[in-house]
């Protein structure tokens, strides 16, 4: 009886049946002892998750592993999780495919329940206590080489590369537990299920030692894997990641927002509540970009939210990784519209309410710094300038992970505070090399950002005929991205320089100053 009823509740979860599937939980929970129902509880925990309530997931999974006998503070702090990884680095450093594969198999019944509850929590701490994430990780890990190996080993390893990459930089160790990782997957009788499972720590990696573009096939693959399996949460968090890659690195926005449209069905007629409210986020900042604001015909039922929306959405439910998704995708907007005092504003704000790591911080720090250098330059402000060098550094040091995903920036950050500096030709110099090195990389909006800026410098400095060239070429690389509205934005700043020739007598510091070039 209790078999069938759990089959029933897989059932229900794939098809989205959120309220019979929350009805038969609470038959077997309330009937079956502990241990007979703790299948029922994993699948209690992502339902929980998959309808946000990831502060009431993780609670009950920390009160399952505390049956088990593995306690986790309630609150840690980055002291914390610095000594907990600092105390597990011998061990790691010594961590080989052949000495995983040598282990003996876990039999200790207990301590499999508690791994596969531990990959379940590393997982739902994403979204509400990442600094959970390192401590739960080294336990994994710990547990691993003390008690043998398990089917939670490989996801263990997955999340100690993305610990080791965000908590101890040291790239060369986390790009081989990722490398160990993948190995260990080949030919596993759950390879399926493992790569659908492990895709969000898999690209996270990838956006840090290999160029970002690869990370589309990696997620386009684990969505397929994730169907195979009958994985539905993680062939719908594959869609996200699929989403990421293109927004940031590849050219095809109208096709992008195309399909996230289907996307965004997907996830409503599953009742994944999480990951759509997520990609919303991300076709709010499409949709701004090519200016197409009627959402395309897309079906009421979904609720499409805005921006301010799922802002206040994250907070409400404690929804880290929400929180920082739609702010990063606020501060691209705001970026490439040029509404620096707005993106520099939420920066803070952000700053404030969290100091939890994520991987896409690199964009945090790019679009901060752009922003802060223009405003700088604008206001005088002391504290402005401050953030933009902090910005440099922050990017030259991520430069030494790879020169492909982060050189550009790099360039570019330069070219503006060479700008402040009032180093001309230094500036004049980075402009031209962030526009190459992003040409030759691939990121083709950010070429065209280049482009943009350092035909706003040319014309600032008085070269205006060189940087009305330059401006016209980035309005044509936006085009080729497909960020039409941004595009005829550049149009209209064009002619705008134009008939300002035309009128020499016009006060100059209305037309170039910086904060009130926004675009809409």
């Amino acid at each position: 009886c209790l078999e069938l009823y759990e089959m029933s509740v897989i059932s229900g979860y794939m098809d989205g049946d959120v309220e019979a599937v929350s009805k038969r939980l609470n038959v077997i929970l309330t009937n079956a002892s502990f241990d007979d129902a703790l299948n029922s509880r994993v699948l209690q925990a992502k339902l929980l998750a998959s309808q946000q309530q990831y502060s009431v997931a993780v609670k009950g999974v920390l009160a399952i592993l505390s049956y088990f006998g593995e306690e986790f503070p309630k609150k840690s702090s980055l002291a914390d999780v610095t000594s907990e990884i600092n105390a597990a680095l011998p061990m790691l450093k010594g961590v080989t495919k052949e000495k995983i594969l040598s282990l003996k198999p876990m039999t200790n019944k207990r301590k499999l329940n508690s791994m596969k509850f531990m990959a379940l929590l590393v997982t739902l701490c994403f979204y509400h206590d990442t600094l959970l994430v390192p401590l739960v990780a080294c336990r994994m890990m710990k547990l691993t080489i003390e008690e043998g190996y398990c089917d939670d080993t490989i996801p263990g390893l997955a999340h100690m590369s993305y610990v080791l990459l965000q908590y101890s930089d040291d790239v060369e160790l986390a790009g081989h537990f990722g490398r160990l990782c993948e190995n260990c997957m080949i030919g596993n009788p759950q390879e399926h299920s493992l790569r659908a499972r492990l895709t969000q720590l898999h690209c996270t990696v990838k956006y840090f030692v290999e160029p970002f573009q690869t990370s589309a096939a990696t997620a386009q693959n684990a969505y397929n894997s994730a169907r195979i399996a009958g994985d539905v949460d993680n062939a719908m968090l594959s869609l996200v990641v699929y989403t990421i890659v293109h927004i940031f690195s590849i050219p095809d926005l109208a096709g992008l927002h195309k399909k996230m449209i289907g996307f965004l069905y997907q996830m409503a007629k599953h009742e994944r509540i999480g990951v759509l409210i997520n990609t919303m986020a991300y076709f709010n900042t499409v949709t701004a970009l090519i200016g197409n604001v009627d959402s395309c015909g897309i079906d009421p039922s979904i609720g499409m939210k805005t921006h301010i929306e799922i802002f206040q959405i994250a907070e409400y439910t404690q929804n880290s990784l929400l929180l920082h998704h739609v702010t990063i995708n606020q501060m691209y907007v705001d970026c490439y519209f040029r509404d620096y005092l707005s993106l520099a504003t939420l920066a803070e704000k952000y700053r404030m309410k969290t100091q939890k790591k994520r991987v896409m911080d690199f964009y945090f720090v790019f679009f901060q710094g752009i922003a802060a250098m223009c405003l700088a330059r604008d206001t005088k402000q002391n504290k402005w300038k401050e953030i933009g060098e902090k910005s440099v550094t922050t990017m030259t040091q991520l430069l030494n992970h790879s020169t492909w995903n982060f050189e550009n920036k790099l360039f570019l950050l330069q070219a503006e505070l060479n700008y402040l500096n009032g180093r001309i030709a230094m500036a004049e110099s980075s402009y031209k090399a962030a526009i190459v090195s992003a040409h030759d990389h691939r990121f083709n909006n950010e070429e065209a950002l280049g482009l943009e800026l350092y035909g706003i410098f040319l014309v600032e400095n008085n070269k205006v005929v060189q940087g009305l060239q330059q401006l016209e070429k980035a309005r044509e690389e936006y085009k080729v991205w497909g960020a039409i509205k941004k595009a005829d934005a550049v149009l209209e700043f064009i002619d705008l320089i134009k008939r300002t020739m035309c009128h020499r007598d016009c006060n100059h510091n209305t037309i170039w100053g910086h904060t009130q070039m926004t675009w809409r």
